[in-house]
């Protein structure tokens, strides 16, 4: 018997539940990153088990993934992220959801991604903002992390990567 989804994707942030838990996985890994202690390194990244993806640098690919996740949203989509980063942040509650989205709307200035990534904690914001709308993210997180069978990760899904057809 097939059971309908007692949380639907949300028709108030135009998000569905995969991709905000796709961009709070990415934006957690993004916030993890910590400056580069051997900008210079000569070594290869299979030998330092690939501790530099953790650094900030130019050519970071999880800078480019969170981006580029980000950018790929239409304009409704981005303003509903930010107005869900707020309700995170504490600066609004849940019931002033229209509230925020407005707000967002009216004060959109530049680039969302370099507004939404030159925040720190984004990825607990959007959870949280996302929790306070009544979205539990964590089963759709668990499956992108885990990514069973031909599944790609998250990181590698919002860059738009493609696996190989086999």
């Amino acid at each position: 018997m097939i059971t309908k989804d007692p949380f639907p994707d949300t028709p108030e942030t135009g998000l569905s539940r995969e991709t905000l838990a796709d961009l709070v996985l990415l934006a957690r890994a993004y916030d993890a990153q910590v400056p580069a202690t051997d900008p210079q390194s000569g070594s290869n990244a299979l030998d330092d088990g690939a501790i530099d993806a953790l650094e900030e640098g130019g050519d970071n690919a999880t800078e480019r993934a969170l981006r580029a996740a980000i950018v790929s949203l239409d304009e409704e989509a981005r303003t509903a992220l930010v107005a869900l980063t707020w309700i995170g942040r504490g600066d609004y509650e849940a019931a002033e959801w229209m509230n925020a989205l407005r707000t967002a709307r009216e004060r959109k200035e530049g680039a969302v991604s370099r507004y939404l990534m030159g925040m720190p904690l984004l990825g607990d914001y959007l959870e949280e903002g996302a929790e306070a709308l009544g979205l539990n993210l964590t089963s759709e997180e668990t499956a992108a992390l885990h990514a069973p069978g031909g599944e790609q990760p998250a990181e590698q899904r919002m860059a738009g990567i493609h696996p190989p057809v086999r």
